[in-house]
């Protein structure tokens, strides 16, 4: 008798298994598809070889956000610096709220953040640990200036600095 009643069960209750596994693959991949896609690291710095043991500020790359009221002051900012041969990225605007300029990198004595820090005037300097040894400077109401007479290089003691991968040679052969 329970032979009978399982032989009886058996088709529906494998269809309705099959149906469930069939359901969660649909699930499971619906949710992959909409998810949106996960953010990957910053490549890690690549060691570029300097000129004459300066860092020039062609080899810097910058970015800088708008922390202030003052429309436009990231932009005007940025156009400064690519003046002066920085990599500036495009600005942006911060969420945080910004009175005197702020420097962030990997860390503060940095040649990359020296060098983006000597071209504006009371900047304070914060290291985060990036990798990729860009720089980023927030700007505000209580902006200081821009400093255009500043250098366009830094020395530095070695042959070889750590700069992001887009901006080094190095990273494009």
């Amino acid at each position: 008798m329970v032979g009978r009643v399982f032989r009886i069960i058996r088709t529906p209750l494998t269809l309705l298994i099959l149906l469930g596994i069939l359901a969660f693959g649909a699930w499971w991949g619906w949710n992959n598809i909409v998810a949106p896609p996960k953010k990957t690291p910053p490549p890690p710095c690549v060691q570029t070889k300097v000129t004459d043991k300066a860092l020039k500020s062609s080899q810097v790359t910058v970015k800088v956000f708008n922390g202030g009221d003052k429309k436009g002051l990231a932009g005007d900012v940025t156009r400064q610096l690519r003046a002066k041969d920085f990599n500036a990225l495009d600005p942006a605007n911060s969420n945080d709220e910004i009175s005197k300029t702020v420097i962030v990198g990997n860390a503060a004595k940095n040649p990359e953040v020296l060098l983006v820090k000597s071209f504006f005037k009371g900047a304070t300097v914060k290291a985060d640990g990036r990798d990729d040894h860009t720089v980023d400077v927030f700007v505000g109401n209580k902006y200081g200036g821009f400093n255009s007479k500043a250098k366009s290089s830094y020395p530095v003691k070695t042959s070889t600095v750590c700069l992001p991968a887009s901006a080094s040679p190095a990273a494009e052969s």
